[in-house]
């Protein structure tokens, strides 16, 4: 039930007019909301570029806003609309936004992903001969970021590594524009991702053709989840256009690329920098097998058969989520945590602060996965969102970091190289400026 609006508060608000000031802070502060929280509350407003904005944190707050879903709706700043398109489910609600996550969904369903798991097998093992080859010291970001688009890319799409390439270097620049300013100044991030995405979507247009002529004459597809979106059908059974499909394609890439390669930086610099969990972590990893057996990708090392694994990864989920927070508008006025937000308010749930803010003396600024295996914590997580509109990739994404990390770890020793900058570079997700240096060699 949502919360009695008898007594609210009125909204804390910062002194911001125009919005400018603390739109650059937002961009480049990581600790933004977390110092306004400790001013003005868990539910406070300000603006960003003259749109009133509502930043909320924290276990009432949150289950407040998913409590009242009808009285809100989907929000992205005009960045990510824009550069995501006008057809994308991110940027449609109701009936449209459940169409359309019903046909993208297909291809994050359990069965899609067993399909794909003996490919993002093969994936890692090339990977580690890749960093096997090589004895000077080397940037890991690239190369994760290079796996993680070869993941949806070949294994959901079943680009050859050519169209692949092509692709790659335009989705780069496609997600640098995506959380920047709105303006297609020359040779700003803005104008080149809006370049970018022009370019994306006629090599998308070009695989769905592909992928629709191989349904109509019943050649089955080389390799990819693509036939079962190849029909574009709707929750009603109706058609939709192949612009709408193609959009839908190229938030799919985003969805199981940007944030999964964020991830999996933030899990190997964490536990390079806390050696005495790797080890922990390592005593697991050799009880488990690698390759899996066949067909048993998806559970070899889930919950119940890595535990530590899994307390390893909601750690570094928690401390370094791939995405800060999500947006919501507010179509009426609503309480949260008996703060009183009128209608037409943007509101983002802010999940960097909530992740690090619990009730208790728990030390929640401390990288301790133990604390997953002990009661859990209690923050709220939710690393890939909430709600209706959590995020698509997401059993994509944690099936793909556990076989990484088990794959990866159990055969390779990496030694971080000294005088780097190991700041997480936060924007679009969180990433070691440096690229994260590491020596690797035989385990």
């Amino acid at each position: 039930m949502p919360p009695d609006p008898a007594t609210p508060r009125p909204l804390p608000i910062t002194p911001a007019v125009s919005g400018v000031l603390e739109t650059l802070s937002f961009l480049r502060d990581p600790d933004f909301a977390r110092s306004r929280f400790e001013s003005y509350g868990d539910v406070y407003g300000t603006t960003l570029l003259g749109q009133r904005t509502v930043f909320i944190r924290g276990e009432q707050a949150i289950h407040d806003l998913f409590a009242q879903g009808d009285a809100v709706e989907g929000w992205w700043p005009d960045s990510v609309r824009k550069l995501l398109g006008p057809l994308s489910l991110a940027n449609r609600n109701g009936a449209d936004h459940k169409a359309r996550r019903r046909v993208v969904g297909q291809l994050f369903a359990a069965s899609a992903l067993k399909r794909y798991s003996p490919a993002i097998v093969a994936l890692v093992d090339a990977l580690n001969e890749e960093l096997l080859a090589d004895p000077s010291p080397l940037a890991l970001v690239p190369k994760l970021r290079r796996f993680a688009f070869s993941v949806i890319a070949s294994t959901v799409l079943g680009l050859d590594s050519v169209d692949r390439e092509v692709l790659f270097v335009d989705f780069e620049t496609w997600c640098q524009g995506l959380f920047s300013l709105p303006f297609a100044l020359p040779g700003s991030p803005y104008a080149r991702a809006l370049q970018a995405r022009q370019r994306l979507l006629r090599g998308l247009g070009a695989v769905l053709e592909k992928a629709q002529s191989a349904a109509a004459t019943g050649v089955p597809l080389a390799a990819g989840g693509l036939d079962l979106l190849a029909g574009g059908l709707d929750e009603a059974g109706l058609p939709l256009s192949d612009a709408d499909v193609t959009e839908q394609l190229l938030l799919l890439l985003f969805a199981g690329y940007e944030t999964t390669a964020s991830s999996l930086s933030c899990l190997l610099l964490s536990l390079l920098q806390h050696p005495a969990e790797l080890a922990w972590l390592q005593q697991e990893l050799d009880g488990l097998p690698w390759p899996p057996e066949p067909g048993e990708a998806l559970t070899a090392y889930d919950s119940s058969r890595a535990p530590r694994l899994d307390a390893v990864v909601k750690e570094v989920m928690r401390l370094a989520p791939p995405v800060g927070g999500f947006f919501r508008r507010t179509r009426e006025p609503i309480v949260l945590a008996d703060v009183l937000v009128p209608a037409d308010q943007v509101v983002q749930v802010s999940i960097t602060a909530s992740h690090r803010y619990g009730r208790g003396n728990e030390d929640l600024e401390v990288f301790r996965p133990q604390r997953h295996l002990a009661g859990g914590t209690n923050a709220t997580l939710l690393p890939f969102g909430g709600g209706e509109r959590v995020c698509l990739g997401k059993a994509l994404a944690e099936l793909e970091i556990r076989l990484l990390a088990v794959g990866l770890l159990k055969q390779l020793t990496l030694a971080l190289e000294p005088d780097q900058d190991l700041t997480l570079r936060i924007i679009p997700s969180p990433s070691p400026k440096d690229g994260l240096l590491v020596r690797a060699c035989r385990r």
